[in-house]
């Protein structure tokens, strides 16, 4: 797994905890939510490209 692919998992799931609290904090917001699932895919299609 690639450094990139690493930084991106990182990211989805720093990014994962960050939208949960918001939630828990604020209230469930839709375009949170959604930005976290495209980055989440942009993420896996990463992962599913490396060439390893």
């Amino acid at each position: 797994m690639s450094g990139s692919v690493k930084t991106m998992g990182v990211l989805t799931v720093g990014t994962l905890v960050t939208v949960t609290a918001y939630t828990v904090a604020l209230g469930s917001n839709g375009w949170l939510w959604f930005g976290w699932v495209v980055i989440g895919l942009a993420t896996l299609g990463m992962a599913a490209t490396q060439g390893d």
